[in-house]
């Protein structure tokens, strides 16, 4: 596809230094916005339309190589083609090749050590080309999700930090003596199930076809290449979001399972009384009545199974808190 020959008033663009990059995040986040208040107010249609809009967009494909070659931390890291920074002719040349093609090389494996333990988390770090792609995925996906996500989700999230959990669970135990399960998902990235998150994702058929052959496109681990059957691969830049989109509707679900059981007070009152804070693949959840966190566990492991995904037992523990 060939540059756009102006941006912003009229300013020839020749080189990558002459970009307005101001102009640029401009105009992505009206984009984006626009898809978000679509989504709000359940507009489907013009959802798709203006994620299809994005996709095309030169701005945004601008944007994506920017952040994967200049503005993320692993910028330096190089796939399974080796190649590991590009020229600013070459961030030209990548940003003419952005388009959905159905097609994905597999992700180089790099073995990193967790810190305090012996065990090794593996990453799958895609090409530089692929990041682009899955950035300017994510430009459209993001906005669609963000207006549907859960309040209580904060891991990976635009605005939302790990302070911001910890004040959610500081408020949700400070008036009163509440018990707290403290839950973790046993390999989260590595076995969410490929079929149910496709299906989960209500998006057009070309994102669809692109996401599938991220998660089907394999690893090389020492000049091999193993099939991924299963798992978002950490390492690619729209792994986060592909797992937060497969974790949503934890809350909801505890929340409707607590609406249901006997007690006193109003459903809404019982509704309001629990709470599931989830940071990633790390979860609290938090009422004042044992018997009841001890139903919610049961509920999630079962609600889990349904993404392929169980509970870490070695990592589930209850506490009883005072008032704060």
């Amino acid at each position: 596809m060939e540059m756009p020959k102006t941006i912003g008033n009229n300013t020839v663009v020749l080189e990558w230094q002459d970009v307005d990059w101001k102009s640029i995040e401009r105009r992505v986040f009206r984009l984006q916005k626009r898809i978000h208040q679509a989504e709000r107010r359940g507009d489907i249609k013009t959802v798709r339309g203006l994620q299809k809009l994005l996709l095309k967009s030169w701005s945004a494909r601008m944007l994506a190589a920017r952040r994967v070659t200049q503005d993320n931390q692993g910028k330096k890291t190089a796939g399974v083609d080796g190649v590991k920074s590009l020229s600013p002719k070459a961030r030209m040349r990548l940003v003419g090749q952005l388009k959905l093609n159905s097609k994905a090389k597999p992700a180089r494996r790099v073995w990193i050590p967790k810190p305090g333990r012996d065990e090794k988390r593996p990453l799958g770090i895609p090409t530089i080309y692929d990041r682009a792609l899955q950035a300017l995925v994510k430009m459209a996906l993001e906005p669609q999700w963000e207006a549907k996500f859960e309040p209580n989700s904060y891991g990976f999230r635009p605005g939302r930090s790990c302070q911001d959990a910890i004040g959610a669970i500081f408020n949700a135990i400070r008036c009163k003596p509440k018990w707290v399960l403290d839950a973790d998902i046993a390999k989260c990235f590595d076995r969410i199930d490929h079929g149910k998150l496709l299906d989960k994702l209500e998006t057009i058929p070309a994102i669809r076809r692109q996401i599938r052959a991220w998660l089907k496109a394999g690893v090389i681990d020492s000049g091999q290449l193993f099939p991924t059957d299963e798992g978002t691969p950490q390492g690619g830049v729209i792994s986060p979001l592909l797992a937060n989109i497969a974790l949503h509707g934890m809350e909801e679900s505890i929340k409707e399972l607590v609406e249901q059981l006997p007690g006193k007070g109003s459903r809404t009152n019982r509704r309001r009384a629990v709470s599931l804070i989830r940071y990633a693949d790390d979860f609290v959840i938090i009422h004042e009545n044992l018997g009841v966190i001890e139903k919610c566990r049961d509920h999630i492991q079962e609600w889990l199974k349904g993404m392929g995904l169980e509970l870490k037992e070695e990592k589930n523990s209850y506490h009883s808190h005072s008032r704060v």
